[in-house]
């Protein structure tokens, strides 16, 4: 047997490491890597949330291919749909007891809670980040400030900050932009104090390490410090925080709605609102407007709450160091005794 001839077991087609093997972008792109790097009921936590979350996103953006209706729609070619209509071929869902089919005001609500969320996060993001990385870096009495304002809305209740923010918002809009941009901007203010400390505390800690101070001997200003070197090392928990926001974000829309200070029904379709407006079906055996939109308000929201906490728990290096040994013992073990060993 020659030397070409002999092959280390285990390394039969394997690819050389410096060449990363095939298919290594597919496993380095963010959600893959985190699919990956987690285990056992995490991994199956983290996959039930994406898997919910991809549901809710293709839902909302096909919504006019999935719905066979409109929002606002109340009747066909046919005719009237009719009230309170039960399940069948025509409403596979049934209608409410406005006449509308509740099959398209579940898809068309998706939509509506999906462009709340982004103008919420995002509003909320831009703002909280700038105000944390500006009172964290200069301190004095502008960061004793915003601390004091930050802690005082973060301290009232969130839901009635919203109402309140809500009726001032709106001032009489019905149409769908106007109710979706009131909506989302009074959930914004509840999500400010959030970014703001996170981010502020981090700039705190970061302004004083030895990079930053070398930037400044070099005569770098101040802006430039601030984005180049602080705000880029002060930002990395931020996608946890906006997983766990998005559904908190989807609850307070739905209150908002359900209160009644959310948006028109003919302006846009709301499972808050719908949910309302289903309360009294519940005592005549109408089951079918009420536990839709409850359904679809109870899985989008658990499943951006799975996918945040556990990106949360991966994030922790005590908890994803634990995992990781728990695994590789228990490889250690299964394969510790040979055949034949008796014990």
């Amino acid at each position: 047997m020659s030397a070409a001839e002999i092959t280390p077991v285990g390394t039969q087609g394997a690819a050389p490491e410096h060449l990363g093997g095939r298919g290594s972008w597919f496993k380095k792109l963010p959600v893959v890597h985190q699919v990956r790097q987690s285990v056992g009921l995490q991994r199956g936590m983290l996959i039930a949330g994406i898997v919910l979350v991809a549901v809710f996103v293709l839902v909302a953006v096909f919504a006019p291919l999935i719905a066979p209706y409109g929002w606002s729609q109340l009747r066909s070619l046919d005719g009237a749909f009719g009230a309170q209509q039960a399940p069948s071929a025509e409403h596979w869902f049934g209608t409410t007891v406005g006449g509308y089919d509740v099959l398209s005001r579940v898809v068309w609500g998706a939509r509506t809670a999906l462009l709340v969320v982004i103008v919420a996060v995002v509003s909320s993001i831009v703002v909280g980040v700038l105000l944390g990385l500006v009172s964290g870096y200069f301190g004095g009495w502008l960061d004793r400030l915003l601390v004091v304002v930050a802690d005082a809305i973060y301290a009232f209740p969130s839901l009635l900050l919203a109402i309140l923010l809500a009726i001032v918002i709106s001032g009489g809009q019905s149409n769908m932009w106007g109710g979706i941009f009131a909506a989302a901007l009074s959930i914004t203010v509840v999500f400010i104090p959030q970014y703001f400390r996170v981010v502020r505390s981090e700039v705190v800690r970061i302004k004083g390490e030895a990079f930053v101070d070398s930037a400044r001997v070099l005569g770098t200003g101040h802006w430039r410090i601030m984005t180049r070197h602080v705000l880029r090392n002060s930002t990395r928990t931020l996608p946890l925080i906006v997983t766990l926001n998005a559904s908190e974000a989807i609850l307070t829309l739905a209150g908002l709605g359900f209160l009644g200070f959310g948006i028109e029904p003919t302006a846009a379709a709301e499972w808050g609102y719908d949910l309302q407006r289903a309360i009294a079906d519940v005592t005549s055996g109408i089951w079918w407007t009420s536990m839709f939109p409850g359904l679809a308000i109870v899985f989008t929201a658990m499943g951006v709450t799975l996918m945040g906490e556990s990106l949360n728990d991966l994030a922790d290096p005590r908890l994803r160091m634990r995992a990781r040994s728990s695994k590789v013992s228990g490889d250690v073990a299964a394969t510790s005794v040979e055949k034949g060993d008796v014990a």
